[in-house]
């Protein structure tokens, strides 16, 4: 694969001389080091908060308990208690960067600006207090982080490096995803991930590139954490049932995305920064705490919640009410000010609106899987909220190690979820022009053009 993405490199439209391309080369390999190592440490450190936090597993940071069964084994008083901890140190760690950090600059600027910069302590306790917070039980994602320190690192060597700014930035944006493909063990994912929506390019310079760093920090992180499958499902071949439902469910599931995407950004952009933060976080964390003692599978980044979707074990009324909550819970911590991913809450919640979906259409046609319809819903749903659909099916394929067959029904939700996703994005993009244009000529915005 080296040989080839190398040679790909050569063979780019861009001229270089053989000393910048080997500076380019070299970067790029220490970029993929740092996200494997930035994954790892990541993943441990999220281990070892829940192992201490929930008293389970403790003498190994990477055991086969899982982390719904540890909440469930440490009791309903133990998950109150920890989750109040965990609204102290989201409310108090977020005020205290805010009040004495210097500004955060977040993946999506860094890539924005000429030189990709992003300062080194407020990143690092910006993404420690993630991988804490989530270990506690906070319902944001984790994936973040890893990116984040990721970036930060792969900022430092590209300018070590002497690179063009489109090369640097080239780098810097694989070595995020490269983050996210060594905790979740996900290279083709990772190099999708950046190639779709940092670089939102697949030229074969950004292929290689982006192949090249997430291969590296998946294999130096399958080293410490192993090579480890994210949700376990069962083989499953479709049917014609199962197609029909898919094309049905991935509409549905795509409005739902589309909506709830509104929802978690809207719920970010409202959140306070001041002591404000701090006393929401409280609140918001403690009603989690009361909300997990009787449903142990809000709590965390939403791997339980989805694992138990792909299990299709539950009854109805329990997936509808953990698929309420989830979402409250999801929106209401952004909103209080805490920080996180939305990828594997996004999973959950689509997992779980599968699952409510096939329950409607077995009641009346020909039966399918619980389980299958929640990976199709799970990818369908995180394709439109996301706005990622090529990602969204290459990362369910590799977190789960589907069967091949799968992929159809998958892919035809996904068309679907992606269609509405659209269709809704550019009905509010008209809007918005209808209501710039109607007040320009009412006169209460200047017309520059």
């Amino acid at each position: 694969m080296f040989r080839f993405s190398y040679s790909i490199l050569l063979n780019s439209s861009i001229s270089v001389n053989p000393a910048y391309l080997f500076r380019f080369t070299v970067a790029a390999c220490l970029a993929g080091i740092a996200a494997g190592l930035a994954g790892t440490l990541s993943a441990t450190t999220l281990h070892f908060a829940q192992h201490l936090a929930y008293d389970y597993s403790l003498g190994e940071l990477v055991g086969r308990e899982s982390f719904l069964t540890g909440v469930i084994n440490a009791g309903a008083i133990r998950r109150l208690i920890v989750l109040c901890v965990c609204g102290l140190v989201a409310g108090g760690g977020w005020w205290a960067l805010h009040r004495f950090g210097s500004p955060r600059v977040s993946i999506a600027s860094a890539l924005a600006s000429p030189a990709p910069r992003m300062p080194v302590l407020t990143t690092t306790w910006h993404a420690f207090l993630q991988i804490v917070t989530v270990g506690l039980g906070s319902p944001l994602g984790r994936e973040v982080a890893p990116r984040e320190l990721s970036a930060l690192a792969a900022t430092k060597i590209v300018r070590s490096a002497g690179l063009t700014p489109p090369d640097a930035h080239m780098i810097v944006a694989a070595a995020a995803a490269a983050g996210l493909a060594a905790v979740y063990n996900v290279p083709l994912g990772g190099a999708i991930l950046a190639l779709e929506v940092l670089l939102k390019t697949f030229g074969r310079r950004a292929i290689a590139t982006a192949l090249i760093i997430c291969t590296i920090a998946a294999l130096v992180a399958q080293i410490g954490l192993g090579d480890e499958v994210q949700y376990k499902i069962q083989p499953v071949h479709p049917t014609l049932s199962m197609l029909a439902l898919s094309a049905i469910a991935g509409p549905i599931l795509g409005a739902a995305g589309y909506w709830f995407a509104r929802l978690t950004g809207e719920a970010k952009a409202a959140a306070p920064t001041g002591k404000m933060q701090f006393f929401l976080c409280v609140l918001n964390f403690a009603v989690i705490g009361l909300l997990s003692m009787a449903y142990p599978a809000l709590l965390g980044n939403g791997k339980s919640a989805a694992q138990l979707g792909f299990d299709g074990t539950l009854a109805i009324g329990s997936v509808a009410m953990l698929l309420v909550l989830r979402i409250a819970v999801t929106a209401s911590s952004l909103r209080a000010g805490a920080h996180g991913g939305v990828l594997a809450p996004a999973l959950a919640v689509g997992s779980l609106g599968g699952i409510l979906i096939a329950f409607a259409w077995n009641a009346y046609m020909p039966a399918v899987t619980l389980g299958a319809l929640a990976v199709v819903g799970a990818t369908a749903f995180l394709a439109s909220s996301m706005t990622m659909p090529l990602t969204a099916i290459v990362l369910m394929a590799e977190l789960s190690h589907m069967n091949y067959e799968m992929l159809f029904p998958v892919v035809i939700a996904v068309a679907g979820s992606t269609g509405v996703s659209v269709f809704y994005k550019s009905r509010n993009a008209s809007n918005r022009s209808f209501q710039i244009e109607g007040r320009v000529a009412e006169g209460r915005v200047p017309n520059t053009q």
